[in-house]
């Protein structure tokens, strides 16, 4: 019974004068792996329309079954292409943060961002919309001339 408190104390003396490991988080951030998967992020070109040409490829390939959208054609309103997604959604609790929508996009529209600060107070709060997952519109960015 006295070996394995004297274990104990052993480790806890030797680990107390090693260098800490913790950081002060609100203020500094902890570095990222490069292949580091966090919230999905909708892209914009460099035209600063979107690039989502809403296929459903990403919902086809998600094995969770968190994304849902619906297509609409544009009509000169949208900073879009001829093809938007009029309604993009993540189900937060549903995703497994895999990357196989990214992997599944033909034209690089969802990309798997470095944020990991993804908690939330509400339930209606878990899930995103085309809003929150949207990259913002440049200032220079104008609306398409409608054909």
């Amino acid at each position: 019974m006295i070996k394995p408190f004297l274990v104990g104390l052993s480790t806890t003396f030797r680990h107390m004068f090693k260098k800490k490991v913790a950081v002060n988080y609100p203020e500094q951030k902890v570095p990222m792996f490069p292949r580091y998967r966090g919230k999905q992020v909708l892209m914009r070109d460099e035209n600063g329309l979107e690039k989502c040409v809403a296929c459903g490829l990403c919902s086809v390939a998600c094995p969770a079954d968190a994304i849902y959208l619906e297509a609409e054609e544009n009509d000169g309103t949208v900073l879009a292409g001829p093809r938007y997604a009029k309604v993009y959604q993540i189900h937060k609790t549903r995703c497994i943060f895999c990357g196989y929508c990214e992997e599944a996009c033909p034209v690089s529209a969802i990309f798997m961002g470095k944020d990991y600060e993804l908690a939330v107070y509400s339930k209606d709060d878990f899930i995103w919309d085309k809003a929150d997952l949207l990259v913002p519109a440049p200032s220079n960015a104008k609306a398409p001339a409608v054909a």
